[in-house]
Protein backbone atom coordinates (compact mmCIF):
# COMPACT_ATOMS: atom_id res chain seq x y z
CA UNK A 1 0.00 0.00 0.00
CA UNK A 2 1.31 3.44 -0.95
CA UNK A 3 1.98 5.91 1.85
CA UNK A 4 -0.09 9.11 1.75
CA UNK A 5 1.90 12.19 0.79
CA UNK A 6 1.95 15.58 2.47
CA UNK A 7 -0.36 17.95 0.61
CA UNK A 8 -0.36 21.58 -0.39
CA UNK A 9 -4.03 22.59 -0.44
CA UNK A 10 -5.28 24.92 -3.10
CA UNK A 11 -8.50 26.68 -2.12
CA UNK A 12 -10.43 25.11 -4.99
CA UNK A 13 -9.93 21.59 -3.65
CA UNK A 14 -10.92 22.50 -0.11
CA UNK A 15 -14.01 24.41 -1.21
CA UNK A 16 -15.04 21.53 -3.47
CA UNK A 17 -14.68 19.04 -0.59
CA UNK A 18 -16.56 21.25 1.87
CA UNK A 19 -19.29 22.77 -0.32
CA UNK A 20 -19.90 19.71 -2.49
CA UNK A 21 -19.31 17.03 0.13
CA UNK A 22 -19.66 13.52 -1.26
CA UNK A 23 -19.06 14.59 -4.86
CA UNK A 24 -15.27 14.54 -4.66
CA UNK A 25 -14.31 11.28 -2.94
CA UNK A 26 -10.66 11.37 -4.08
CA UNK A 27 -10.14 14.91 -2.75
CA UNK A 28 -11.98 14.12 0.49
CA UNK A 29 -9.96 10.93 1.05
CA UNK A 30 -6.66 12.68 0.38
CA UNK A 31 -7.59 15.48 2.81
CA UNK A 32 -8.50 12.95 5.48
CA UNK A 33 -5.42 10.71 5.09
CA UNK A 34 -2.59 13.16 4.41
CA UNK A 35 0.14 13.02 7.05
CA UNK A 36 0.64 16.79 6.75
CA UNK A 37 -1.31 19.65 5.19
CA UNK A 38 -0.15 23.09 4.24
CA UNK A 39 -1.58 26.04 2.40
CA UNK A 40 -1.10 29.72 1.78
CA UNK A 41 -2.70 32.30 4.04
CA UNK A 42 -4.36 33.31 0.78
CA UNK A 43 -6.59 30.20 1.01
CA UNK A 44 -8.14 31.43 4.25
CA UNK A 45 -9.03 34.75 2.61
CA UNK A 46 -10.36 33.07 -0.54
CA UNK A 47 -12.53 30.62 1.40
CA UNK A 48 -13.99 33.37 3.60
CA UNK A 49 -14.80 35.35 0.47
CA UNK A 50 -16.44 32.31 -1.14
CA UNK A 51 -18.76 31.91 1.86
CA UNK A 52 -19.58 35.63 1.73
CA UNK A 53 -20.49 35.31 -1.97
CA UNK A 54 -22.78 32.36 -1.19
CA UNK A 55 -24.45 34.34 1.60
CA UNK A 56 -24.95 37.41 -0.64
CA UNK A 57 -26.43 35.33 -3.46
CA UNK A 58 -28.65 33.32 -1.10
CA UNK A 59 -27.20 30.19 -2.71
CA UNK A 60 -26.92 28.49 0.68
CA UNK A 61 -28.85 28.60 3.93
CA UNK A 62 -27.35 30.01 7.11
CA UNK A 63 -27.18 26.45 8.50
CA UNK A 64 -25.26 25.28 5.42
CA UNK A 65 -22.93 28.27 5.66
CA UNK A 66 -22.30 27.64 9.37
CA UNK A 67 -21.55 23.96 8.65
CA UNK A 68 -19.20 24.95 5.82
CA UNK A 69 -17.46 27.50 8.02
CA UNK A 70 -16.90 24.88 10.75
CA UNK A 71 -15.55 22.39 8.21
CA UNK A 72 -13.19 24.99 6.78
CA UNK A 73 -11.98 25.95 10.25
CA UNK A 74 -11.28 22.28 11.00
CA UNK A 75 -9.24 21.85 7.81
CA UNK A 76 -7.33 25.11 8.28
CA UNK A 77 -6.54 24.15 11.89
CA UNK A 78 -4.73 21.07 10.55
CA UNK A 79 -2.66 23.14 8.10
CA UNK A 80 0.72 24.71 8.32
CA UNK A 81 -0.12 28.19 6.99
CA UNK A 82 2.54 29.70 4.73
CA UNK A 83 2.73 33.46 4.46
CA UNK A 84 2.69 35.57 1.30
CA UNK A 85 6.23 36.83 1.74
CA UNK A 86 8.58 38.50 -0.71
CA UNK A 87 9.95 35.20 -2.05
CA UNK A 88 6.44 33.96 -2.86
CA UNK A 89 5.45 37.24 -4.49
CA UNK A 90 8.68 37.43 -6.52
CA UNK A 91 8.21 33.88 -7.79
CA UNK A 92 4.52 34.51 -8.58
CA UNK A 93 5.56 37.61 -10.51
CA UNK A 94 7.81 35.41 -12.66
CA UNK A 95 5.18 32.65 -13.01
CA UNK A 96 2.19 34.80 -13.94
CA UNK A 97 3.33 36.11 -17.35
CA UNK A 98 4.53 32.66 -18.43
CA UNK A 99 1.22 30.92 -17.73
CA UNK A 100 -2.52 31.43 -18.15
CA UNK A 101 -2.92 31.57 -14.36
CA UNK A 102 -4.82 34.29 -12.61
CA UNK A 103 -2.97 36.27 -9.95
CA UNK A 104 -4.19 34.31 -6.94
CA UNK A 105 -3.42 30.98 -8.62
CA UNK A 106 0.10 32.20 -9.46
CA UNK A 107 0.55 32.98 -5.75
CA UNK A 108 -0.64 29.47 -4.83
CA UNK A 109 1.70 27.89 -7.38
CA UNK A 110 4.64 29.94 -6.13
CA UNK A 111 3.92 28.94 -2.52
CA UNK A 112 3.62 25.29 -3.56
CA UNK A 113 6.90 25.38 -5.49
CA UNK A 114 8.79 26.95 -2.59
CA UNK A 115 7.24 24.51 -0.11
CA UNK A 116 8.01 21.54 -2.37
CA UNK A 117 11.68 22.55 -2.42
CA UNK A 118 11.67 22.18 1.39
CA UNK A 119 9.26 19.27 1.98
CA UNK A 120 10.03 15.89 0.43
CA UNK A 121 7.15 14.30 -1.45
CA UNK A 122 4.83 17.33 -1.20
CA UNK A 123 1.94 17.07 -3.65
CA UNK A 124 -0.50 19.71 -4.87
CA UNK A 125 -4.20 19.08 -4.21
CA UNK A 126 -6.29 21.25 -6.51
CA UNK A 127 -9.57 21.10 -8.39
CA UNK A 128 -8.35 23.80 -10.82
CA UNK A 129 -7.24 22.35 -14.15
CA UNK A 130 -5.22 25.46 -15.13
CA UNK A 131 -3.29 25.32 -11.87
CA UNK A 132 -2.75 21.58 -12.24
CA UNK A 133 -1.38 22.11 -15.78
CA UNK A 134 0.84 25.04 -14.75
CA UNK A 135 2.28 22.88 -11.95
CA UNK A 136 3.16 20.24 -14.55
CA UNK A 137 0.63 17.76 -13.23
CA UNK A 138 -1.31 17.30 -16.45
Amino acid sequence: MMMAAPLYLDTSAVLRAVLESGTTPEIETRLRTAPALLTSRLALVESARALARLRASSAATEVQLADASRSLDEIWSRCDIWELDRAVCDLAQAIAPATSLRTLDALHLATFQIARSKIDGLELLTADERLRAAAGLG
